[in-house]
């Protein structure tokens, strides 16, 4: 029978958003590829610390169970061959149970997204993620200077995503940005009953969300909205996940409030922001990617 990674969330990642190679990565953007391997060979028996995404990854793979696997994690990154023996070594010695890679040796890897079916692209590599996105697939650049998450919900995936241009399209973005503050929302009350179209990551929010109905008894997914919308704009967001048939635990409209103080308080393992702002303000108390799309990152 054909292996098939069908019916799993597939999440595709970057050896830097899954292990501290900060160190090893001023090598790599040096320019000097051969250095670059020499380091990675001659550390191939010392385990890279857990990176940004290290806490995510780990535990949405303690879905699967002995007799059904649900989550398929794929190291998806620019590293030589050569390299990607130390990052599988680290994987073993972080016991994840992590076993296909796809190393292009500093070529674009995004491309190998769509053969392997991802839900998910997290990568250090601003490009890389744009590209990922401009093919359809949800995507956000770690800052690798997050801090790391929390240790305090060790049978819970906690994941915070921003609203506009990330889980629904950047329509009423675009209109705010170009109108301003009344503008949208007169046009967010007149379209209360209107869903939003989908977001860049709203086919992650399904799968997780088919993951959690289909999960074992030790694990739970937790999920929040956190968005600078308020009343009388939050209708129409509410109104757009019942109906993509989708909850979301919690939701935060903070009319504009910085986002980080609240994240720190739902204590995510990643957080998903379209705004620069938002995002670098946030990576100073969760772990934070930028989802490099929609009206604020033109141009």
């Amino acid at each position: 029978m054909a292996v098939s990674l069908q019916d799993k969330l597939v999440v595709a990642i970057s050896s830097r958003a899954l292990f501290n190679f900060e160190e090893e990565n001023r090598f790599f953007e040096g320019g000097d590829p051969g250095a670059y391997m020499a380091l990675q060979l001659d550390r191939l028996d010392l385990p890279a610390r857990p990176g940004i995404a290290f806490s995510l990854i780990k535990k949405l793979l303690a879905f699967n169970e002995p007799d059904q696997q649900r989550v398929e994690v794929v190291i998806l990154s620019r590293n030589d061959p050569v390299s990607g023996m130390r990052i599988f070594r680290s994987v073993k010695a972080n016991e994840i149970a992590l076993q296909r890679g796809v190393f292009t040796q500093g070529r674009p890897p995004f491309r190998y997204l769509k053969p392997l079916g991802a839900h998910l692209f997290l990568s250090a590599n601003h490009e890389d993620v744009r590209e990922a996105l401009n093919a359809g697939f949800p995507a956000a650049r770690v800052l690798t200077e997050s801090v790391q998450a929390s240790d305090a919900y060790p049978d819970e995936v906690r994941i915070a995503f921003d609203g506009d241009a990330v889980l629904f399209s950047d329509e009423a973005e675009r209109v705010y940005q170009a109108e301003g503050l009344d503008a949208f929302v007169r046009h967010e009350q007149s379209k209360a009953r209107v869903p939003l179209p989908e977001g860049p990551f709203k086919p992650l929010l399904a799968a997780l969300h088919r993951l959690q109905q289909s999960g074992g008894p030790t694990m739970r997914i937790r999920t929040a909205l956190v968005t600078a919308r308020s009343a009388p704009a939050h209708e129409r967001a509410i109104r757009t996940l019942m109906d993509w048939d989708i909850q979301v635990d919690e939701a935060m409209f903070l009319g504009g409030l910085p986002k980080g103080e609240f994240l720190r308080e739902f204590e995510p393992d990643f957080f998903f922001d379209d705004q620069t702002g938002h995002v670098n303000h946030a990576a100073r108390h969760v772990p934070a990617g930028h989802v490099a799309g929609g009206v604020s990152n033109e141009g």
